[in-house]
């Protein structure tokens, strides 16, 4: 495996590539308790141009009390299937901001505010990453295990695998 640290722009779409493929991440908040009880599933609605993560979030939920008391988060993506991994560690704002939420909506999103976009308990969470860390492999997953067993047989490595730092 190889080390490819990123930053700027080169960053930027790493980060985009690889959450728009996996888009569900476990969102942590609360972290200094380290128990995972202040973990749960959301969907990434977007990484923009900057390299901010979005989501959309119920005003009155635990989550969001959490981050009024502590904005460090963690998101934890992965994506077995094709071997991708991301951490991202970074601050969560909330917002309540109905042109980023016409901007974001899904038809999707209706499961959780069942009255639509005009549902008063719809918030938006902005995660700016601080830092992120990455697991790659390229290539399909049958091509890669041909791969690993040739990679065996011959001694060397011959799965094209990348990890590194993505700096924004």
């Amino acid at each position: 495996m190889s080390t490819k640290n990123l930053a700027s722009a080169e960053a930027i779409d790493k980060l985009k590539e690889l959450i728009e493929n996996i888009d569900i991440c476990l969102f942590c908040t609360n972290l200094k308790t380290g128990d995972g009880a202040t973990t749960r599933p959301m969907s990434t609605q977007e990484v923009d141009e900057e390299g901010n993560l979005w989501f959309f979030s119920d005003i009155n939920s635990d989550k969001n009390r959490e981050i009024k008391t502590d904005k460090r988060v963690q998101l934890f993506y992965s994506h077995p299937a094709k071997s991708s991994y991301v951490v991202v560690n970074g601050e969560a704002e909330i917002q309540v901001d109905r042109q980023k939420v016409d901007e974001l909506w899904s038809p999707l999103v209706k499961t959780w505010f069942t009255e639509g976009k005009d549902d008063p308990n719809i918030s938006i969470l902005k995660v700016t990453p601080t830092s992120a860390y990455y697991w790659d492999t390229e290539g399909n997953r049958m091509i890669n295990f041909f791969k690993m067993i040739a990679s065996v047989a011959t001694g060397k490595t011959l799965v094209d695998a990348q990890e590194g730092s993505i700096n924004i």
